[in-house]
């Protein structure tokens, strides 16, 4: 499982508590953690949960964010690569499926990057969101949105699972099938 999430403990506890959770769930199901190697914020506390539980964990981290000694040193594996875009590119190749909790910029763009890929026939992997709190209820108003202006069909809107709880996440992703829909909206906007 692939989670993307913020450098950056956010301002609530409770994120940090969904990323404990979420990394226990994780490991107790089995299920190995990748992620993008740093040792702070949300990062540090999925990793160091899957860790306490016993699950494997490996990172991917870029080398100018690993000489700033932001890396998590006691993975069960450490991937130093050259670039954000290896990074992406490695943990997509690694994952099974993606989840994203709450997090900045970075997450969002990781995230948007494989759900678009995803839309695009180009992996069958689910795609989900973490909702602690309601954090990305306005950004799930927006994708809405974008549905009702047609720039977005329902059944790719579909594919990212949104829920509050890290194992009812998984046991939708369990159940996914890739919707047999085509990415492009009709020219008349049907």
């Amino acid at each position: 499982m692939c989670v993307f999430c913020g450098a950056n403990p956010g301002a609530r506890t409770a994120y940090g508590a969904a990323a404990r959770d979420l990394g226990a769930c994780l490991a107790r199901r089995g299920v190995g953690l990748v992620y993008g190697g740093a040792s702070v914020g949300l990062m540090g506390e999925v990793a160091n949960a899957a860790l306490a539980e016993g699950g494997e964990v490996l990172g991917v981290i870029p080398r100018a964010l690993w000489e700033r000694e932001v890396a998590h040193e006691g993975l069960t594996r450490l991937e130093v690569v050259g670039s954000m875009h290896e990074r992406k590119a490695r943990m997509a190749d690694l994952a099974d499926a993606f989840i994203a909790l709450p997090g900045g910029v970075g997450t969002l763009e990781e995230l948007f990057e494989v759900w678009t890929w995803a839309q695009l026939g180009m992996h069958a992997k689910p795609c989900g969101l973490l909702d602690v709190e309601g954090y990305y209820g306005p950004l799930l108003r927006f994708v809405d949105h974008a549905v009702a202006e047609s720039f977005l069909r329902e059944a790719h809107r579909g594919m990212l699972h949104v829920d509050d709880d890290p194992a009812r996440l998984l046991g939708a992703f369990e159940a996914y099938r890739p919707p047999a829909v085509r990415k492009w909206i009709d020219r008349e906007g049907t």
